[in-house]
């Protein structure tokens, strides 16, 4: 197996090679505005810190988010182009199990993105590798009594305080972590998910309200 991971979700651009047992190389950088200038860089990064050219890739896992529309399409557009062209399967993994898997905590926790617009995208776990609640995206103060008491994962954890004051790291999903979590579920016969986008909401742009269409003549 050599298992290529990409995600755009979260304002983190990385990506990761996976050989079924460890991780052989892995970048990654925070830019929210530019994932498409920085996603195929950090792929010819890591395949060229592995020693490996694009077409050993056998499997391809992307980070489905949730996240904002332009960051997200990013990554799984890109990850189903390298399937089609590789002709290699394409899975998806949701976004925050990633940042659960990376964060190693056991018993109940939380893990929360920011999702802008004053609100975090957020799903409940009990232990790394057991998400038991959708994800779902709402204003901290809705959901306070929902999280109390539990330590919180991720960068909307720490813009939160008052409703996360038990935040810990990692802020950004990490490809890396990514591509670990799903070798261990491949290798145990798990089925991923289909590498379709959890957007939540609808795209930021909108088109203006009484919109005048315009015909030729």
């Amino acid at each position: 197996m050599l298992l290529l991971a990409l995600d755009t979700a979260t304002p983190a651009v990385t990506a990761a090679l996976h050989d079924g047992r460890t991780v052989l190389a892995e970048s990654s950088s925070v830019d929210a505005r530019r994932h498409g200038e920085l996603l195929l860089p950090a792929v010819d990064r890591v395949l060229a810190d592995a020693g490996v050219k694009l077409d050993a890739v056998t499997a391809i896992v992307v980070g489905t988010g949730p996240g904002p529309y332009t960051g997200l399409r990013v990554g799984l557009m890109t990850a189903m182009t390298f399937g089609s062209a590789l002709g290699v399967p394409v899975h998806g993994l949701c976004t925050l199990d990633g940042l659960a898997y990376a964060s190693g905590l056991e018993g109940d926790f939380v893990v929360a993105t920011d999702a802008r617009r004053k609100e975090v995208y957020w799903a409940r776990y009990s232990g790394s590798r057991t998400r038991v609640t959708d994800p779902a995206v709402d204003r901290p103060a809705e959901i306070a009594e929902q999280v109390a008491g539990l330590p919180a994962v991720g960068a909307g954890a720490g813009l939160y305080p008052e409703t996360f004051p038990d935040a810990h790291g990692p802020e950004h999903v990490s490809a890396g972590a990514l591509a670990s979590l799903a070798a261990e579920k491949l290798a145990a016969g798990e089925e991923l998910t289909e590498p379709r986008p959890l957007y939540l909401r609808r795209p930021d742009a909108q088109v203006p309200k009484n919109y005048k269409v315009v015909t030729p003549k």
